[in-house]
């Protein structure tokens, strides 16, 4: 049975979803970035050894010190991600840097793998990387500090200086996301795919790291637990709304990855970014309308600049191009 279909669906319900009660969260408590990367693991670590490994009962197909490698570099990656939003990065440049992916994966190849790309690659990287910068620029000009209360008030040079922190983590994130793709790559060959699997220890093998992050845990769950209360449709319930934007985004974030996941061995590469990236512009756009983000001209340039590099870097065109003729000839030899 093909899985593909509804894994697309669930990729695009969850990512998306996913994203409003991230921007929901980051709204009521900006510096809630390790708290989110925390409870995300946390049930997906529980979920995966109850039901994939049996609690512990079935031993994983890929080793575990390679299992080690990868994990790293997807916590630290996680975690400069979302620990971004507490150094006055907006939702809106935060999803459009993230879409910047292909540039890091082209270097990365380049470096480490001896790639060599066509001119088409290189002119859409190129379009990538202008747009992304062009957002960065225009972001830097407005920037508004994301410090919590109870803090010192910022001069405007802070704010700068902590907003340049958060665009070089979200630049680390980047490249150690591209190194990471390239490992799986190399695990997928060697192990076969396994997506439950790889989903479960690589986000139960880092567990261990977020011992260091446990006070900053601590206080923001005592931030979201202060928060005002808000009622639970159906059920009627009332629980504190920043829990409640946790549990929702801590359950549509399973959705989405392990939906990603699966579609990663279902699907072909091209197929895999190109549904990514769709949902990543729908999810830009969604947070700009529903949230009301400051969103310029110059922004609306940058970002059809990223996604049109994009849609040239996966070769859509020419691929339905092809299929057009493919099935234009089949009909032919049917008259």
């Amino acid at each position: 049975m093909n899985k593909a279909p509804l894994a697309i669906f669930l990729v695009f319900v969850g990512c998306c979803l996913n994203v409003i009660f991230l921007e929901l969260l980051v709204i009521g408590d900006p510096g809630s970035g390790n708290l989110i990367t925390f409870a995300q693991f946390l049930f997906i670590a529980i979920e995966g050894f109850l039901f994939t490994s049996k609690c512990g009962t079935v031993k994983p197909t890929i080793g575990l010190k390679d299992y080690t490698i990868l994990v790293t570099m997807f916590f630290v990656s996680s975690v400069c991600n979302n620990y971004a939003f507490d150094f006055n990065v907006p939702m809106p440049l935060h999803m459009i840097f993230r879409a910047g992916s292909l540039i890091a994966n082209m270097i990365m190849g380049i470096i480490i793998l001896q790639k060599t790309y066509t001119f088409s690659k290189y002119l859409s990287v190129f379009m990538i990387s202008i747009g992304i910068a062009l957002c960065t620029i225009v972001s830097g000009q407005d920037i508004k500090s994301t410090q919590t209360v109870n803090v010192k008030p910022t001069t405007p040079w802070d704010d700068f200086f902590w907003w340049t922190v958060g665009i070089i983590l979200l630049t680390v994130a980047l490249f150690i996301s591209a190194r990471m793709g390239l490992y799986q790559e190399v695990l997928y060959k060697r192990y076969g795919k396994h997506p439950k699997e790889a989903l479960f220890y690589t986000h139960l093998l880092p567990m261990p790291f977020f011992l260091t992050l446990g006070p900053n845990i601590w206080q923001h769950w005592n931030v979201a637990l202060v928060s005002a209360p808000i009622s639970i449709p159906v059920i009627g319930f009332q629980m504190p709304k920043l829990v409640a934007y946790l549990i929702g985004n801590v359950l549509t974030q399973y959705m989405c990855i392990g939906s990603v996941y699966v579609l990663t061995t279902e699907c072909t590469s091209l197929t895999v970014t190109l549904v990514v990236t769709l949902r990543k512009f729908l999810s830009l756009i969604f947070s700009i309308l529903y949230f009301k983000n400051p969103f310029t001209i110059y922004h609306w340039i940058g970002t059809s600049l990223v996604f049109i590099g994009t849609i040239i870097f996966t070769e859509i065109l020419p691929k339905i191009q092809q299929g057009l003729t493919t099935v234009s000839s089949v009909e032919k030899k049917v008259k």
